[in-house]
Formats: structure tokens, C-alpha cells, sequence
């Protein structure tokens, strides 16, 4: 038997206070079990760390095993996700390292092969992350449960959403799933969450609470969706401003490249700037939708002024390389570019990044990223369309308010299989782990700016005039606005070009 020095003991015990006390540090408790297996992990335990505390969210006060133990088996294993967020061209300035930051996307990470494990693997880590959430708040118990003992009783149940519909009688009836079974809701029409009950989206997970007639039906008294903690303080301050855009659809000939113009001019100090605001500017961030693209809809041709993928990229390159150098670009692809139109999707591949100067930071769709320590979920924003489409009082002309019930969901695409066509990844990566202090959408086309219990929320509009669809469809797009952050105070304003 191999004897074990008392020194040995020593490290271990002071390697396990060591990480008891990092995490603590960081508002952090640790189940006993998750310990264990931070400790047994053989690489950097600091990186394992870093990367734990990445993925956490912001209102968890315990670490449990499952979640370190889902970051273990996950392709972003630690040192994955360190090593992709830190994998920036080698010419880029240590300065531009430091300020703008990928910390997690699905380039180079993709396992969906599209067989029906992937699928269920995809809605059971949905499923995990976000009733991790509400059980922080919610006392559930399994479906399974719910037997003939429970009739007459209030019970708590977290699911998700298989179908919802209303009867004939005007009942609202959901079909609620878990891990173990299936349960069918009723909202009857005279209940006083019977409006609330209109929000309810197929595939999202939330939690009710109701009485349990003991034979597979529960009459439903609440809903609790997983939402965000309530703050009213920014969550994260950094230095600088930061400019937030999408849908430049350089090829289309409804491009405005004169007020392209006019920003540069005034990006880079060549006209009378008397606020001073455009020297503070340290980051643009585009969300999607760099190009007009080929094909993406019927009759597309007639609206293109540059008919090449290809040129149309060299043409954008031309754009975003006239940016004064110092400042940090962040490019994200969207349902226009040259990537593929299953999300999540990779960031713009190197024959296109090429085209681009030196020092550009390419991310998929959805990414997170860091500006100088502020966090910023960038996604495209395709959901939004589903969303309009499902939730009353939505609209193309208020975005801003899609994207508050993706926060509310805590994901930025709950609904599966309808205008969005989403990838059945191993791994949910629309799932809003933890608060960001920025989301930022685009795709619609129309400007939309609020806070959000501590959230800035933006969609940054277009720089494509209205085409002859979008008068058809009666879209009116707000081209060339600016959204500008000071990441200071987090307060946003509108710069119009």
C-alpha cells in the first residue's frame, strides 16, 4: 500500500480551501460534491475556475455538481472555451487582446449531426439550465408525482411547454413535460392569469403552480417565468463608448453608403464633433447582416448593385476598414451572410476575414463577448420574427420589446422549428445563463432602445433604405441610427446619420 505524506494531505487540504475560497470571493458556495470534482479535474484548476464563474449565473448562491459536471462534459471544456476566447489573430495590438474579448460562440464547436440524440440532448440541456433557474424560486416537484394521493392538493411543477391551445369553451389547455412525464394544464377563461396565460410560448420552460386533480391534470392558480433578478443599477461599468449596428447590406443598391459616409467623417474627427464623442469611441459591434447576400429570397437579384458574394465582402471590408485604427470592430453574421442559415452560426469564414484589416474580432451568432469588462450578448435577432408573430402587443415597430421577453424567457429563441432553424447542438446556446449588461439585436430593421432590470437593450436598426418588399409588407425601416453606449454609465443615446 503507497504511503501518503502528511505533506501531501497538507496541499490537498489547502488546494480545497483554496478553491472554496476563490469562489467565495466571487459570491459563490460550493456543494461538497462539486468540490470533488474541481479538485479531481487534472488540468489548470484556475482556468477550470475562470471558466465556472463564466457560465454562472449572476442570482446562483450554490455551485452544484451538475453544473461543473455539465461544463466537464460539455465540448467547451475548460481550456476550450479560454483557448477560443483568446484565439485573436497574432497581429492583433495587446491593447485590442484586452478590450474586446470572445468568451463563448459555436465556432469550431458544432456537434449536431442532426440524429434524433442530438435532439433530445439540445431540449434536455435547455430543459436543465432554466429549471435550475426557477427552482431557486419554486419549490417543483417531478410530474411523475402527481398520483392519485395528490388530488385536491397545490403542487408546483417546471416544464416544458409541448403544445398550448385554447378550447372551445374558451379554456386555456398546456401540455407540460419533464423528465419524467407529461401533464395537461388547464387555465380555466375566468382565472386571473388567463390574460398572462396568452404569453405562454410552445417549447419554453416555466413554472406553474396549481391543484392537482390526482388523474394527469393540474387547474393552474400561477405561472413563473425564469426571468432575471430585478436591478435597477447597471450590472457592469467599463470606460469609453461603444457604437451597436447590423444590417448594412453592402451589395444591395437600397445600401446608403452617403450616410456610411457621413458616420466615418464623423467616427474618425473630420467634421466639427462639439460634444467630443466620437474621440471616447473605443468599440463597434455589428450585429449581422454585413452584406445584402445571394438568393436569400425570391427575386433578390433585381435588388442587388454588386451580383458577387464575394465582391459584396470586399465592398463591406472597404467600409468598416476606413474606421479610424484604434478602435475595436466586433463582427457577428447574420441570415444574410455567407455562414450557414441553421443557428447558431459560426463566425464569417477566413476566405471573408481575409477582406478585413488586421485586429477585427470575428464571433458567431449568438456570441458573448467582454468590452473592457462589460459583458455583451450579441444575436442577430431572427427569433424576433417568431415572436411577433406569437405575443400579443409585439411588434416590428418596438423590437426592444421581443427582446425583453427573451430575457424574461432567458432565451433569446424559445420557440423551436418555426421562421428560425436552429441547429440541435449537444448544447442550448440560446440559453441566457446569466444576465448580460448588454443585449444587442438587429435583423429588424427598426431602432429600439430600453433598460431592463439593469440590461441595456438595443436593436440597432439598418443602413438599407425601404425596399420595394418591405413597402409591400408596410415595414418602415429607421436607416442609419447609431446606438452609442458610454460604458461608464451605461446610458444610451441615438447618433442619426
Amino acid at each position: 500500500m503507497m504511503e501518503i505524506s502528511r505533506s501531501s494531505i497538507r496541499g490537498a487540504l489547502d488546494t480545497r480551501r483554496d478553491i472554496v475560497m476563490m469562489l467565495a470571493k466571487q459570491g459563490y458556495q460550493l456543494e461538497p460534491e462539486a468540490l470533488d470534482l474541481i479538485c479531481s479535474y487534472p488540468g489548470s484548476k484556475d482556468d477550470l475556475i475562470s471558466s465556472i464563474i463564466g457560465q454562472m449565473d449572476r442570482s446562483v448562491a450554490v455551485i452544484r455538481a451538475f453544473q461543473v459536471s455539465s461544463l466537464l462534459d460539455s465540448t467547451d471544456a475548460p481550456g476550450a472555451l479560454l483557448e477560443r476566447s483568446s484565439a485573436l489573430p497574432a497581429s492583433c495590438t495587446s491593447s485590442m487582446r484586452a478590450a474586446a474579448e470572445l468568451k463563448c460562440d459555436i465556432t469550431g464547436r458544432s456537434t449536431c449531426v442532426g440524429d434524433y440524440d442530438d435532439f433530445v440532448r439540445y431540449f434536455r440541456d435547455r430543459y436543465t439550465k432554466i429549471r435550475e433557474m426557477l427552482s431557486r424560486r419554486l419549490n417543483a416537484r417531478p410530474i411523475e408525482s402527481l398520483g392519485k394521493s395528490t388530488a385536491g392538493r397545490e403542487v408546483s411543477l417546471i416544464g416544458m411547454v409541448m403544445d398550448v391551445h385554447t378550447t372551445a369553451k374558451g379554456n386555456r389547455v398546456i401540455e407540460l413535460e419533464d423528465p419524467t412525464g407529461l401533464i395537461v394544464a388547464v387555465i380555466q377563461k375566468d382565472a386571473q392569469i388567463y390574460e398572462q396565460s396568452s404569453n405562454i410560448l410552445p417549447d419554453e420552460v416555466l413554472g406553474m403552480t396549481g391543484t392537482s386533480d390526482g388523474n394527469g391534470r393540474l387547474f393552474v392558480k400561477s405561472l413563473m417565468w425564469p426571468d432575471i433578478p430585478n436591478r435597477t443599477a447597471p450590472l457592469e461599468v467599463g470606460s469609453g463608448c461603444a457604437l451597436f449596428l447590423s444590417d448594412l447590406h453592402v451589395g444591395s443598391k437600397y445600401f446608403m453608403d452617403d450616410a456610411w459616409q457621413r458616420f466615418i467623417q464623423w467616427l474618425n474627427g473630420q467634421v466639427e464633433d462639439p460634444s467630443g464623442l466620437a474621440s471616447q469611441v473605443k468599440y463597434v459591434v455589428i450585429a449581422g447582416d454585413l452584406v445584402d447576400g445571394i438568393g436569400v429570397y425570391p427575386g433578390q437579384e433585381g435588388d442587388l448593385a454588386i451580383k458577387d458574394i464575394y465582391a459584396q465582402y470586399e465592398a463591406a471590408a472597404e467600409r468598416i476598414n476606413a474606421i479610424r485604427n484604434d478602435v475595436s470592430v466586433i463582427i457577428s453574421p447574420g441570415n444574410h451572410d455567407i455562414v450557414r442559415q441553421a443557428e447558431p452560426q459560426p463566425a464569417l469564414p477566413e476566405t471573408v476575414q481575409k477582406y478585413f484589416r488586421e485586429g477585427g474580432l470575428f464571433v458567431g451568432n449568438p456570441a458573448w463577448v467582454t468590452l473592457g469588462g462589460v459583458s455583451v450578448l450579441i444575436y442577430h435577432g431572427r427569433s424576433i420574427d417568431d415572436l411577433v408573430l406569437r405575443l400579443p402587443g409585439i411588434s416590428y415597430a418596438a423590437p426592444e420589446k421581443a427582446m425583453v421577453e427573451m430575457l424574461k424567457r432567458r432565451h433569446l429563441s424559445p420557440i423551436y422549428g418555426s421562421r428560425v432553424s436552429i441547429a440541435p447542438e449537444h448544447e442550448d446556446h440560446y440559453v441566457i445563463s446569466r444576465p448580460p449588461a448588454i443585449l444587442h439585436c438587429g435583423h429588424v430593421h427598426t431602432v429600439g432602445i430600453t433598460r431592463y432590470k439593469g440590461v441595456a437593450v438595443i436593436n440597432s436598426g439598418t443602413w438599407q433604405s425601404q425596399t420595394d418588399f418591405q413597402k409591400k409588407m408596410n415595414i418602415q425601416p429607421q436607416p442609419a441610427v447609431v446606438p452609442i453606449v458610454d460604458l461608464a454609465t451605461m446610458k444610451v443615446r441615438k447618433l442619426i446619420f
